[in-house]
């Protein structure tokens, strides 16, 4: 049904961001449409066998309807373009429909487990027909179908809105299996309390699941750890871009929604170079990076010094006490600098987010091995970095 109505929405000539847009817009039609249907079919089956977790059920599939709208409304705002109160897009109302989504999922599961305490404290008689059957088996595969789609489409246009509604229809096909299930259950022994047990198992079951998706949803808002992946990318890109760039430093990623990422860095340079053929080496590698990542990037040029012996035998040997302190410490603006009484050196020390010494700890083992490896000729000059590009949880 998606790629039949695709041909509708996908037109020939659309850029990256319209086809996007269109992809969003289209699921969640689909959705709308397809959640409503199934809110009327499970309804008459709910009121018909007077089981609550079928009118439950049913009317998960209504505030589904609602989250695709939700989705609707995401996508749409998302694709308006800058403004001056706005400089940068409106990409992350889709976060922010996505973590609607998710908060309307916790609250149906909190409505649901209160009904089904109530039905297990006091059960009612249901009835059961070939008809229910029919309509929650119809359901489940509605539901798998729609959960295929969007997470599918979701990862295709890297949209965590579409994934959080996949999430959704997942928990979907779960809870009516769960319901059939029980319908079935309860028609053969007339045990009428595993009417309630399903729906507060259900009820749990997309608590969770909401949670998670809201987490999911809340952290690129939040201003989360740019994804490994996309880091690797950047540091390849330059890698390959010129010999003059010896390492890059400073990474910042800046998400403002799918496609809209901002990133800026330091490219370490030869301070011998020729400053003009430096620039234009810097500046090529801005275009690169834009056009094969689609982002925003701007490259600060750090100058070191790679013709001096006595200065690179410095900093190798500070690299080796980084290491010896923790493999994947790293430094960065190493210079030798005149002092009052002796000379002074000047460097940044990056350390991960969770990193187990204090500033203050790191940089007075620093100082006592340069003292005892290098000698005490030396002033010792730290500034602790931190890499915003990892975290401790993720080596």
């Amino acid at each position: 049904m998606v790629r039949l109505f695709s041909r509708f929405f996908i037109k020939s000539g659309m850029s990256e961001d319209e086809q996007r847009n269109a992809w969003g817009m289209l699921c969640g039609t689909v959705g709308i449409i397809l959640n409503l249907l199934l809110f009327a079919g499970k309804g008459l089956a709910g009121l018909f066998s007077g089981s609550l977790a079928i009118v439950a059920d049913a009317l998960n599939n209504l505030s589904d309807a609602a989250s695709s709208i939700i989705t609707l409304a995401g996508f749409s705002i998302s694709k308006r373009q800058a403004d001056p109160g706005h400089p940068f897009g409106h990409g992350r109302a889709e976060y922010v429909s996505g973590f609607v989504v998710s908060c309307m999922m916790i609250v149906m599961a909190f409505e649901l487990a209160r009904d089904s305490i109530a039905k297990m404290i006091h059960p009612e008689e249901i009835s059961f027909s070939w008809l229910v059957f029919v309509i929650l088996i119809g359901s489940i595969f509605v539901k798998c179908y729609m959960a295929f789609y969007n997470k599918a489409t979701g990862k295709r246009i890297h949209s965590v809105a579409l994934e959080a509604v996949a999430k959704d229809s997942t928990n979907d096909c779960v809870s009516t299996s769960v319901v059939l299930i029980a319908s079935i259950a309860i028609h053969l022994t007339g045990l009428t309390l595993l009417d309630g047990i399903c729906g507060l198992l259900v009820a749990c079951f997309i608590a969770y699941q909401g949670i998670g998706s809201a987490r999911d949803t809340l952290n690129p808002l939040l201003g989360q750890a740019p994804d490994p992946a996309f880091v690797q990318e950047i540091r390849d890109i330059m890698a390959n871009e010129s010999d003059q760039i010896t390492g890059i430093h400073d990474l910042i990623v800046n998400d403002y929604g799918p496609g809209k990422r901002i990133v800026s860095l330091h490219a370490e340079v030869p301070a011998s170079g020729n400053i003009v053929e430096l620039h234009e080496i810097i500046d090529k590698a801005e275009e690169d990076l834009e056009s094969k990542l689609h982002c925003l990037v701007t490259i600060h040029m750090d100058p070191i010094i790679t013709d001096d012996p006595h200065i690179v035998a410095l900093r190798d040997e500070l690299y080796q006490i980084l290491q010896s302190i923790a493999p994947y410490l790293t430094m960065h603006d190493f210079r030798v600098v005149p002092g009052k009484k002796r000379p002074k050196l000047i460097f940044d020390v990056v350390i991960p987010f969770g990193f187990k010494l204090t500033d203050d700890e790191l940089q007075k083992r620093i100082e006592d091995e340069v003292h005892r490896r290098i000698g005490t000729q030396y002033e010792v000059v730290i500034h602790v970095d931190t890499d915003y590009t990892v975290t401790m949880a993720k080596r």
